[in-house]
């Protein structure tokens, strides 16, 4: 995964301009509704996406991030879920 995130920055530095990186928690708003948010992401020039894994105590986040975090749960997220939203996404 490094080499992924080294190269994203290296191509940013080459072009002059600074990397987008974007977080989103799996699941939210549903689980069916990540994946093309995903796709949107990168179409939209992010340089790379951080997947959130939705938990149920997010003490550590912030108030958005821990919404987003029981907003997925509730829709039925799970970790092998978000593992597979996040190995079909590299396949594309």
């Amino acid at each position: 995964m490094t080499k992924r995130l080294e190269a994203a920055f290296e191509r940013a530095k080459s072009e002059s301009r600074g990397a987008l990186g974007i977080f989103i928690s799996a699941g939210d708003p549903h689980p069916e509704v990540t994946p093309g948010l995903m796709d949107a992401l990168v179409e939209n020039g992010a340089d790379f996406i951080e997947l959130g894994m939705p938990f149920s105590d997010p003490m550590a986040d912030g108030p958005a991030i821990q919404a987003a975090s029981l907003r997925a749960i509730k829709s039925g997220t799970t970790l092998e879920g978000t593992l597979a939203m996040a190995r079909d996404f590299r396949s594309r």
